[in-house]
């Protein structure tokens, strides 16, 4: 390293030190969902295939966490990949199948209209024991859905909600310290439905939000 490159670093280093400015960096990573079990995982069919040309092909399902005083909540979502809309979420302070709630939320909101799912819907979620549960593989069967699991501790397989996450944590979450699991809920139920869907640009849309892709876009739900 020349040393005028040395001074050049260490003279921006102390300009943002005393400006109070730091960047925004990843945490350390927690396992939210455990592959380790003995129920059956589907096959990755999806296999990075991102870009459905219409609404309610391919839904993408994950879980995360957050931190508040009270403990970890944990927050589940699907997103539509036609337009990365975030379609359903559940929160509860426990990582449990029924945090796969918001697969019905996801359905209700997307599919009411219709009154049945449409033909050649693809659910793709991690291999972890929430998505293999019985609560969560009966609702799909129930709804005819094709249910797709990523390859094991692949997680380019589920870059989508991988980039989600690390958007709401990056943006929100790390600059909070939530006191308690009802004002995350409240704090995030915002982010996601004020901000994320309608306001926040995405340049895998072309640099306009989801609900504005959708909305130009007029492609008929099946």
């Amino acid at each position: 390293m020349s040393r005028g490159h040395e001074c050049c670093v260490n003279l921006v280093a102390r300009v943002t030190r005393e400006a109070g400015i730091a960047a925004k960096t990843k945490r350390k990573f927690r396992q939210t969902t455990d592959s380790n079990h003995a129920r059956p995982v589907a096959e990755n069919v999806l296999d990075r295939a991102f870009d459905p040309e219409e609404p309610n092909e391919r839904w993408c399902a994950d879980i995360t966490y957050v931190p508040t005083r009270e403990g970890w909540l944990y927050l589940a979502v699907v997103e539509d990949l036609f337009g990365r809309m975030v379609a359903g979420g559940s929160m509860d302070d426990a990582m449990t199948s029924r945090l796969v709630d918001a697969l019905g939320m996801a359905l209700a909101r997307r599919l009411s209209l219709k009154g049945a799912s449409p033909s050649g819907l693809v659910a793709h979620s991690d291999r972890g024991s929430q998505y293999a549960s019985e609560h969560y593989q009966r609702r799909l069967r129930e709804e005819r859905i094709a249910c797709r699991m990523s390859r094991r501790g692949d997680c380019g397989d589920d870059a989508p909600m991988e980039s989600f996450f690390a958007s709401l944590k990056k943006e929100l979450v790390h600059d909070e310290d939530y006191a308690t699991r009802d004002q995350a809920r409240s704090s995030i139920f915002e982010y996601i439905e004020v901000f994320y869907n309608r306001v926040r640009r995405h340049s895998a849309l072309g640099y306009v939000a989801p609900d504005e892709y959708e909305r130009t876009h007029n492609q008929p739900h099946r």
